[in-house]
């Protein structure tokens, strides 16, 4: 999954995520031009789950 791919319908993403995962708040789902890598490395410890894990669930969703 590629940048374009995750900005596109990051919204709708974003609050399927929020269901699946309780846990995860706005700020944690926080999308900005070039923080890709952060907002997923707090994925995942927030998560406990890989990168790659995070691919196939976002991707899934």
């Amino acid at each position: 999954m590629n940048t374009t791919e995750l900005k596109g319908n990051w919204d709708e993403q974003k609050s399927k995520l929020k269901q699946k995962f309780a846990a995860l708040t706005d700020n944690d789902l926080l999308f900005a031009n070039g923080k890709k890598e952060e907002m997923m490395a707090k994925l995942e410890i927030k998560l406990g789950k890989t990168k790659e894990e995070l691919f196939k669930i976002i991707g899934e969703i």
